[in-house]
């Protein structure tokens, strides 16, 4: 074989190769978080802030479930 065939070859085999990887899937959750002064809640305050603050009733419009997106 001619050795620029073979050298030839094996450059273009080297450069072709990444374009045939697939990209891996991303398991990345969103996180959101919110800044607030003040006393830190409690679990009740924090689960009724949750039921019926706009920002939350929005979220929960637009998809969003609480850990699992």
């Amino acid at each position: 074989m001619n050795r620029r065939v073979f050298l030839g070859t094996l450059a273009g085999s080297l450069l072709a190769a990444p374009l045939a990887a697939e990209a891996q899937k991303s398991e990345k959750m969103a996180r959101v978080g919110i800044l607030n002064l003040g006393p830190v809640p409690s679990r009740e305050e924090l689960a009724q802030s949750v039921s019926t603050n706009q920002f939350w009733l929005s979220m929960r419009q637009l998809g969003w479930v609480d850990g699992k997106t």
